[in-house]
């Protein structure tokens, strides 16, 4: 039976500890109580191991690095692209942003079937390899894009499944980390795959969608998981412990409880999740035309979309034009620096320090997080990314990465903690506007 000392357990001991049980924490060690509330339930994902957790979180950040290296991997063969396709450079600029664009409407539509999602881009990536004129090259762009974009909202809802709220601006951080990786790989990887060819570049990248789906059969398992149903059941803990989110005072055995749930569900699963309320078709769209009427949600994600986001899309696409002088493979090294300043950046100045500041803040506020904790991070964020890149000498893209890095993670953090109940309409309209602001690079 688990002890009431074992409720007082050290936030930190929860992220490194496998043996730690998350029904031992319904109270962390200074007394605030942790959310999402976990159940003694062994198929919670809460009560999953670390290992297990951190493999699904890197299957995700997978999922989530490829959502962007599908879009700027092909700059560096720009004018090989021009010349096989017959086309301009404004038109072989419209190359990187019409995945953007599939990014962008994907969301409305689906946001759950990944692997279907997988499916769609390697065959659609298959398409663009062996495209002979500019409009099956564009559909098949299209098509990467619109596969790949459940990466978005599967990725910032899996992190919520798997992770408490006080370690959410790590995870978060890495999840994060992903897209900026991917973002600033994708051209230095595909400046030497085009030594090979241009169509080398879409080769390798349907070999890397392949062991993609290959990871998501094999070791996703479905993180949904029927919290309220399964609170009303049962208790938190094995002492049989009250909650304030329970509707019910009958507990049950995890075991008697008939519901089928994350690991007990098929692999290829796809009627809807036991116990779970499931959005109609249309909801995603009606969501998103509905979130706009949280202030926060919109100035936050559109400052940092079309100010920051949007800038870097331009930097990347007008690399070849402005070093037609160097060749692929140094072009595709000039964002080293980028790349950089985001690693050190996750490592040292993001999620991590994001939830150090908040736990501390809360401690002078009896206790109690506020949302508005993250934003302390955004200054510095900003102040890295705007001063350094006025500046003319090479290592001004470690501080503009690093920046671009912390106002990311700041940003998802932010937007996710002030409207947790409506997680998945923000998270779907963070991911449109963020890359309709990539679509939008070109004009």
């Amino acid at each position: 039976m688990a002890m009431a000392d074992d409720k007082q357990h050290d936030e930190k001991a929860v992220l490194g500890s496998d043996s730690s049980r998350a029904e031992d924490l319904g109270v962390s060690k200074d007394g605030m109580r942790v959310h999402p509330q976990p159940t003694a339930d062994p198929l919670d994902p809460l009560n999953w191991s670390s290992l297990k957790k951190h493999a699904i979180l890197a299957i995700v950040m997978y999922m989530y690095f490829m959502f962007t290296y599908v879009t700027t991997t092909t700059v560096p063969s720009f004018p090989e692209l021009q010349e096989s396709l017959g086309i301009s450079y404004s038109q072989v600029n419209w190359t990187v942003a019409i995945p953007a664009l599939g990014l962008s409407v994907g969301p409305l539509f689906w946001s759950s079937l990944a692997d279907t999602g997988t499916i769609i881009a390697f065959f659609a990536t298959i398409g663009a390899a062996t495209a002979h004129d500019y409009g099956g090259y564009m559909a098949a762009r299209f098509f990467q894009g619109f596969g790949v974009s459940p990466g978005a909202t599967v990725g910032m809802a899996v992190v919520g499944d798997l992770f408490f709220e006080f370690e959410r601006g790590q995870k978060l951080g890495l999840w994060v980390l992903a897209i900026d990786a991917g973002l600033l790989v994708g051209p230095i990887v595909g400046g030497f795959i085009d030594l090979v060819s241009a169509e080398w570049i879409q080769w390798l990248t349907a070999i890397l969608f392949g062991v993609l789906l290959i990871l998501e059969l094999a070791f996703m398992s479905e993180t949904l998981y029927p919290r309220n149903y399964m609170l009303a059941r049962m208790p938190t803990d094995i002492s049989g412990g009250t909650d304030i989110e329970k509707s019910g005072k009958h507990q049950e055995d995890p075991a008697e409880v008939e519901l089928r749930r994350t690991t007990k569900l098929s692999i290829l699963n796809v009627r809807p999740v036991p116990g779970m309320r499931h959005p109609k078709p249309w909801d995603s769209v009606v969501r998103f035309i509905l979130t706009f009427k949280y202030a926060v949600v919109v100035i936050a994600v559109s400052i940092y979309c079309f100010a920051w986001y949007w800038w870097i899309l331009c930097v990347i696409t007008m690399i070849p034009a402005a070093y037609v002088q160097y060749s692929p493979q140094i072009q595709g090294l000039l964002f080293m620096g980028l790349l950089l300043g985001t690693l050190f950046s996750e490592i040292f100045m993001s999620g991590r320090l994001s939830d150090y500041i908040v736990t501390k803040l809360a401690k002078r506020n009896n206790g109690i997080r506020l949302p508005e904790m993250r934003l302390w991070l955004a200054y510095p964020a900003a102040l890295l990314s705007a001063t350094f890149s006025l500046m003319l000498f090479w290592a001004k893209d470690v501080a503009v990465g690093a920046g671009i890095q912390m106002g990311n993670t700041v940003t998802a953090s932010y937007i996710v903690d002030s409207y947790p109940l409506q997680s998945m309409s923000i998270i779907t309209f963070y991911a449109v506007l963020l890359n309709l602001s990539a679509f939008a690079s070109p004009v």
